[in-house]
C-alpha cells in the first residue's frame, strides 16, 4: 500500500482566502481609478477635475499617488448642484431680440 501524495491532501483542503477579500479594509488613501469611481466619474474626467482644481491633488507616498478620501468628500461637497448650474436659455433670448 502506498501513502497518499501530499498534493492530493492539499487539493482537498479549502483554499485560504485573504481576510481583505472577505471583509475589505476601509482605506483613507485611494488610487486614481478608485478616487474617480468614488466620486462617480471616469478616470479621464477625474484628471480634468484635478487639473482645474475642482478635485484635490494627490499625496505622494514614495512613488505612489494617493487621494485622501476626506479631501475628496470636501471637494465633492463644494461642487455646484445641477439647479445652480442650470441655464434658462429663454431668458437670454428675450434680452437679445433678433434684428430683421
Amino acid at each position: 500500500m502506498s501513502k497518499p501524495c501530499p498534493n492530493s491532501i492539499a487539493e482537498k483542503r479549502p483554499k485560504r482566502v485573504a481576510l481583505s477579500e472577505i471583509r475589505p479594509v476601509p482605506r483613507r488613501g485611494l488610487s486614481r481609478l478608485e478616487a474617480a469611481m468614488y466620486i462617480g466619474v471616469s478616470a479621464t474626467k477625474f484628471d480634468e477635475l484635478v487639473d482645474d482644481g475642482r478635485m484635490p491633488k494627490p499625496k505622494r507616498v514614495d512613488g505612489r499617488k494617493l487621494w485622501d478620501i476626506r479631501e475628496l468628500d470636501l471637494a465633492f461637497d463644494v461642487l455646484g448642484d445641477e439647479a445652480e448650474l442650470a441655464d434658462d436659455t429663454w431668458s437670454d433670448f428675450n434680452k437679445h431680440p433678433v434684428k430683421r
